[in-house]
């Protein structure tokens, strides 16, 4: 028997006991209620969402083009729209996802207005905006299944196939997803880390990225100025996330650890070793130092430490911060996944300074050769000139292959040469295109990137579609801008945004004001809807 019949039957049993006093009550409008409302807390969407993406890290391990995805999304409607999207065009929401980015709560959601995304923001509109998304995404099921009870009531009603919409009721897929939620560097010490992850997850988060910069110097990874902190820190933090998820009972939700030692020169700290080799000589060992022979060579308020059993002096800035040595950063990113993965960590992040996928897996090889299933997830970033990128990377792979460059500017000489538009239907062009195209697929296959997201696409595109719009509608195009460059796709793709009342909940008010109240209900649709011209 099906779920929902079960609920028709169940609700019936209550009914019957209440006796007349629920003489109102209709059993399957109970039970469609219920089946509306699947996800009662948000535990639940974390439970639910962390099995998903267990299941397909599994996946992924046994076969690599089995990689998932995600777009950063800064409001509810966005992330709605976009699981929608997918499961109209894709059949399936499977191995799509959500991102939520520090970077657009910063820059969108905070009070302060907008801000850099420098952990300035309020920590609560973290989780707010997690339960933000849940809530717009669960709103999408109810909305769904509104028209599959309209479906299985025509066909009742008609003749139609009642078994075949009873069926599409039971195997109706959740627009719920697993949402990566950034919780930046954890938004001050330890427990403060603990405490915004417990809200993050109470909100659904069944995964939460963290990154190892220093709390109150964060900085975005694709700017200048990171300072990283020490393994000890930062593997503090990773065991906050891991407590607050316990404490909350998703034993198997999933942590995210970010390493932004690729692009940070500088430390805070000097951490004490304890014993020759530990985390602590290590992490030092990385430092930029000077040796020291007598007390000549130390300045008033220098640091000394003794590395590998010589006294050297850490090159201190006048901020007081700590520089590593040049040259040092692919190392320190690989240790810092090695040792992430081997004290808590289920998944890695390394923020690149470009979409290369060489790079990318030189470092997840190094990585892998002590952590075997080592695997990724990438920021897909905005901040990459991606047209630029790859055909600066064409441009070399026809180098080095003797094609001839003759026709094309030489990014030794002229870096940006290559993104005139004069060149985009160039063979070189179109084969940097390509690899574009594939990126996700080749890295997935030879980087180890099992998920890969873009953390402010959304951002991009509600400026971009604004700026179309308003060039049109506020010049000569008039009403038309909008008619043909807005209403005319949306209703030739058959968006539900065209019946926007429909899309906000009108007719599932309407249902329930039914359920309510009866035939004396007031409703909102009807004939003279005009929505219904749609």
């Amino acid at each position: 028997m099906s779920t929902y019949k079960n609920d028709i039957d169940s609700v019936a049993t209550l009914k019957a006991e209440q006796g007349s006093k629920w003489a109102a009550i209709n059993p399957e409008y109970a039970a469609r209620m219920r089946t509306q409302n699947r996800f009662k807390t948000g535990l639940e969407v974390a439970q639910f969402t962390a099995d998903i993406m267990r299941a397909d890290m599994a996946e992924y391990d046994q076969d690599s083009s089995q990689y998932t995805q995600s777009l950063g999304c800064w409001h509810g409607f966005t992330a709605q729209q976009m699981m929608m999207a997918v499961k109209r065009h894709e059949k399936t929401t499977k191995k799509s996802y959500v991102y939520l980015s520090g970077w657009m709560v910063a820059a969108l959601r905070s009070e302060f207005g907008p801000l850099p995304d420098q952990s300035m923001h309020e920590k609560t509109s973290v989780p707010a905006l997690i339960e933000e998304i849940y809530t717009f995404l669960r709103q999408a099921d109810a909305r769904e299944l509104d028209i599959l009870f309209n479906e299985l009531d025509d066909a009742r009603n008609n003749g139609g196939d009642v078994v075949a919409a009873q069926a599409a009721i039971d195997n109706h897929e959740t627009h719920v997803v697993p949402i990566i939620a950034d919780i930046d560097a954890g938004f001050g010490n330890e427990e403060a880390t603990y405490l915004l992850a417990k809200k993050m997850i109470e909100a659904g988060a069944c995964c939460i990225q963290i990154e190892n910069q220093v709390s109150d110097a964060k900085q975005c990874g694709h700017q200048a100025g990171k300072v990283t902190v020490p393994h000890e820190d930062f593997l503090a933090k990773i065991n906050a996330v891991r407590y607050a998820f316990l404490e909350l009972g998703i034993d198997n939700g999933i942590i995210v650890a970010r390493t932004d030692s690729l692009g940070a020169g500088l430390t805070q700290k000097v951490p004490v070793s304890q014993t020759p080799g530990d985390l602590a000589s290590q992490y030092n060992a990385f430092l930029e130092t000077t040796p020291v022979e007598s007390a000549a060579d130390v300045a008033e308020g220098d640091m000394i430490i003794k590395l590998n059993g010589k006294l050297v002096k850490p090159t201190r800035l006048a901020s007081g911060l700590y520089a590593f040595r040049e040259g040092t950063e692919i190392d320190r990113v690989v240790l810092d996944c090695i040792v992430s993965l081997q004290n808590g960590a289920d998944l890695l992040w390394i923020e690149t300074e470009k979409p290369h996928v060489g790079q990318i897996a030189h470092m997840v090889n190094e990585v892998r050769k002590v952590v075997p299933d080592a695997k990724l997830v990438y920021n897909n970033s905005p901040s990459f000139n991606w047209t630029l990128n790859f055909r600066q990377q064409e441009y070399a792979a026809w180098v080095e292959a003797g094609k001839d460059v003759s026709a094309y500017p030489d990014p030794a000489t002229d870096p940006r040469g290559l993104m005139d538009e004069k060149f985009d239907t160039t063979e070189l062009a179109l084969a940097a295109d390509k690899k574009v195209q594939t990126f996700q697929a080749d890295s997935a296959r030879e980087a180890g990137i099992f998920h890969h997201l873009i953390t402010l696409p959304t951002y991009h595109e509600t400026a971009l579609g604004t700026d179309i719009l308003s060039e049109g509608y506020f010049g000569e195009l008039g009403m038309l801008a909008y008619v043909r460059d807005i209403q005319r796709k949306e209703i030739r793709r058959e968006q539900a945004s065209v019946k926007h009342q429909n899309l906000a909940g009108s007719d599932i008010g309407d249902a329930h004001k039914g359920y309510f109240s009866g035939d004396n209900a007031l409703k909102a649709g009807g004939e003279d809807n005009t929505m219904n011209q749609f």
